[in-house]
């Protein structure tokens, strides 16, 4: 399924590096739609990589890109993210 808008997508098909969502139009081949994406991790992924990939939403070169069944483990994330930065706002303010 697309990270951005939810919509299902057909994984029996390759998705390649310029796939997009056919409803939202978003990068299919990126973090946010991979398996392996886990905010916190080392690179936000659990793969061993080499390299940050800065902009996790766009499409990218991975080779260890697989497509997510879900997004459970994600859900959150960014309210989290900004709690946690409001708190550290909060101690120079």
């Amino acid at each position: 399924m697309c990270w951005k808008c939810g919509s299902k997508i057909d994984t029996s098909l390759t998705i390649s590096r310029s796939s997009t969502c056919p409803v939202c139009s978003s990068d299919l081949h990126s973090c946010r739609n991979c398996s392996f994406y886990s905010p916190g991790s080392h690179y936000d992924c659990h793969e061993t990589v080499d390299e940050n990939i800065s902009d996790k939403e766009k499409s990218n070169f991975c080779d260890y890109f697989k497509p997510a069944a879900s997004f459970s483990k994600t859900a959150g994330y960014e309210e989290k993210k900004e709690k946690a930065r409001a708190a550290f706002d909060a101690l120079f303010s």
